[in-house]
Formats: structure tokens, sequence, C-alpha cells
């Protein structure tokens, strides 16, 4: 096959794999160079690990070449972001406390992707504990945009979002707990899928806050994560609060054409205060996706703003009490923003948390009468595109703590009720930045929201754009 492997949709390099057009060495050799290139610019690799992913790709080959498949990713070169644990491997969770942390499991969701046959390229950095929007991290430096250097990846998941965009693996897995797939997937041009909570296991990943934490896939389309999570998902003994529900063929659904579905758009909040370049491309992807047969309504939701508040004091509450043992004995070992976010939460009150908790079914129940007979709601990711690193750092910007608030508001919401959001890419500002949209759908409808999104890539190709180095 002719042209960079490394540029290929996961789906089709691994039919090119299975089908001997390309070898796992070519591909991972691929998505090696790119590395060396991109890595440099872009802080998106926690460890390369290129020699053991060059063996474990001829191992791949080998097996190949004697009959044995092991399954739909054979051979296929993948990294992730640096909170699931790997038996043997050094997972820093991008921390100073972890630093020397050797997992002695194996995450459910990556020992699932390992037993289709992918092949492990090393980790991908992440904001320190999963606690932050941006990308920045004290430790071990901010992650950069592929687009623009200068700009923000969006967090935590700030290696996956960089690493997949600048085309250096195939997918990656992202966690999501206020936003964090959705944000990197919308600043940094990629698909991400925040799913429901509990339809794939969280046992082996480091938790940040148990009740709102998800597992999801970045990638270049919408099949490609909708071949992730289907490999994913499902009852796992490890994870009692995992979903034991019949798991759907979500690849069947990306073929599925938009007529007769419906897509509400939001009167209020998700459409308020948008930046005016982010507003167009909603426009233009309300008209596209009406084009493709889609029915477009209005829909007039509950009040989203107390959404947005509850989901921070479950957050901070519960990440306050993983984080408890560490900020009495180690609190010098944390970057001074994740410690100030950290403490915050001991201070609520527990009535105040529990009052938070016994309101998640009532919004729930409220958010999804306002949607009935819609399949999907669509709204921005964020209001804004990617703003500058040195605009959004706490540390050096008067103004950072307003733009962190500005970028989280129409993530987490979606958090608090548990619902999946697939991000897909829907434009570009005039300045080259991309615009991400995000499908909001009914717990566990996945499938659907594959559908729309599929349908949608198959009419533009915002997805198949790839930044150029500098």
């Amino acid at each position: 096959m002719s042209g960079e492997p490394a540029l290929m949709s996961l789906v089709s390099v691994a039919k090119a794999i299975a089908g001997k057009k390309l070898s796992s060495r070519e591909v991972t050799q691929s998505c090696l160079d790119r590395i060396a290139q991109w890595q440099p610019l872009v802080n998106a690799f926690m460890a390369i690990e290129a020699e053991e992913a060059l063996a474990a790709a001829d191992a791949a080959d080998a097996d190949l070449a004697k009959g044995k498949n092991l399954g739909v990713l054979h051979g296929v070169p993948m990294a992730h972001k640096d909170m699931y644990y790997e038996a043997g491997k050094v997972v820093t969770c991008g921390s100073k406390i972890r630093r020397e942390f050797v997992a002695t499991t194996t995450s459910t969701a990556l020992q699932r992707l390992k037993d289709a046959g992918s092949v492990r390229l090393g980790s991908l950095q992440m904001v320190e504990f999963a606690y932050g929007p941006t990308g920045h991290n004290v430790h071990y430096g901010a992650v950069r945009n592929p687009w623009n250097v200068d700009h923000i990846t969006g967090g935590s998941s700030s290696g996956s979002g960089s690493a997949v965009a600048a085309r250096l693996t195939f997918a990656a897995l992202g966690s999501d707990t206020g936003g964090s797939i959705r944000m990197p997937a919308h600043f940094c041009g990629v698909t991400g899928f925040k799913t429901t909570v509990g339809l794939i296991s969280r046992a082996g990943a480091m938790p940040l806050s148990q009740s709102l934490d998800t597992v999801g896939p970045l990638a270049q389309t919408v099949e490609d994560c909708a071949l992730l999570i289907g490999l994913m998902a499902g009852a796992d003994p490890e994870d009692p609060t995992a979903s034991t529900l019949p798991v759907p063929n979500y690849m069947a659904a990306t073929t599925g054409s938009l007529k007769g579905v419906k897509i509400g758009v939001p009167t209020a909040f998700y459409v308020d205060d948008l930046d005016s370049e982010v507003a167009r491309v909603l426009d233009e992807t309300i008209a596209t996706l009406k084009r493709e047969g889609a029915e477009i309504v209005k829909v007039e939701l509950p009040d989203q703003r107390q959404l947005t508040a509850a989901c921070q004091i479950v957050l901070a509450t519960e990440a306050a009490a993983f984080h408890k043992r560490w900020m009495i004995e180690r609190p010098q070992d944390y970057g001074a923003q994740v410690l100030m976010r950290l403490q915050n939460g001991l201070a609520i009150p527990a009535v105040t948390y529990l009052e938070a908790m016994r309101w998640r079914g009532p919004a729930l129940a409220a958010y999804l009468a306002a949607v009935t007979g819609t399949d999907a709601v669509i709204a921005p990711v964020a209001p804004m595109p990617a703003a500058t690193i040195a605009e959004s750092d706490v540390g050096n910007s008067l103004d950072a703590e307003a733009v962190i608030q500005r970028i989280t508001r129409f993530t987490r919401p979606i958090n608090y009720l548990g619902l999946p959001s697939l991000s897909i890419p829907a434009g570009f500002t005039g300045k080259g930045l991309p615009v991400g949209m995000q499908l909001i759908g009914r717990p566990f409808d996945e499938a659907g929201l594959s559908r729309i999104g599929a349908a949608f890539q198959r009419a533009t190709d915002f997805h198949q754009q790839v930044p150029k180095a500098a």
C-alpha cells in the first residue's frame, strides 16, 4: 500500500494488517517515525517503547504468517493515557507521587484491547492525576496542540488528544470525569467518545471521582471509536459497577443513515456566549445534519448551570476522599493547582455532597423528559477554540481561572447526568484551530450516537485533516 501507514484510520489499518497488505512492523515503524518527528514539538508521550513495540510487531507478523490471528486489532500499535495500569509497567498518572509506581495488575479496558491483538507503543502524557481541563503539567511540561503548539490540547487526556491528532497512535484511551475526553477531542480535532457511566469497566484505571469517571477512546473516526467501545464494554467481575447489559454491535450502527433521526438543539445555555467561530461551526453542522436527512428540533432543557455546580461538588469531594492520605503525607509532591483543587474538596460538607448525589436521579429524569422524542442533542463541546498555553496557565495569567471555568461549562452537566456524549471534528477557525461538536445521547445509546456521528463523517472530511509539523 502506498502512503504513510500512520495516517490511516484504525479500522482501515487493522484490515490492511489482517489482509497482509501491510505488516505490523511497517505500521509500527511508521508510527515511531512520526513520534520521533512530533514528540519534541508536542510532548505527547510519557514513555516511548520503540524496541519493545517493534519486537511485539514482529511477533504479531509471525503469528499471522502461521495463520494465528489474535483479533480485530492484531498487530495494530497504540498508546494510552498513563493512568491505565499495565502489569510490570510504570504508570505515573501524570504525577510526581507515582513517578516510580509499577503496576501489578492490568486494567480491564487495556487487557481487552491487548486480547484483541494490539501492540503497545508506550504511554501518553496527561494532567496530574487527571485533575485539570487544559493540558498543563508542572512535573512533565504542558502537552502542546499539533495544530498550533502555542495552544492547549485540553485535558486531562492531553497526550491522547495530541498524539491521535498528530497521527502518532491510531487511537488512545482517555477518561472523562468532567470533559477530559471531549475537550482534547474538540481542541485537537479528533473524535472522542465519553461513554455512559458503567458501560466500560474502570477496574485498573486510576480513579478521580468514583461516580463520575468514564473510560472511552479518542481516535480519527467514529467507526474507530465504535470498534474499540465494542471490544471494551460489558460486565467485569473486577468492577461491580460495570454494566451487565448485552453489548450492541456499535460497528453495525455506523452504517445507518440519518433518515428518521431527530436531533435537538438547545434553546439556551449550550448556545449562549459562544465565540463567533464556534457559533458558525454549530450552524454549519446543523445544516449538514439536516441535509443528510436528520430532523432538527428545538429543545428546552432544565437549568444546566445547576448541573455544572452539582458536578463540581461531587467531583471535588470524591477526588479529595481518594487523595486524602497523600495530601496529609506528601502535600509538597503535588502541583500547586491540583493540590488547591483537592483541598477545596475537603471543605465541602457531607450534607452538601449527599444532596448533590441525591439530586442526580431527578435531574436525569427531568433532562430525559425535556428531550423526549429526540435521538440526540447537539451542542458545542466548549464555547471557544483552544486558548493559548500562556493565557490558561493559572500560575502566570490573572484571567486563567475564568478561562478554565469557561472551557468546562458545556461538558460537566453531561458527566453529572452520566450520559454518553460523542465529540466529532466539525470545522476550523480562521486561524486553523479545530472546533468540535458533541452529540449527547440517552443512557447506553452509544449505538445511536455512532450512527449520527458516522453519517456526519461520511458527509464531511474534518476528521481526515492532519496538522503539519512546523
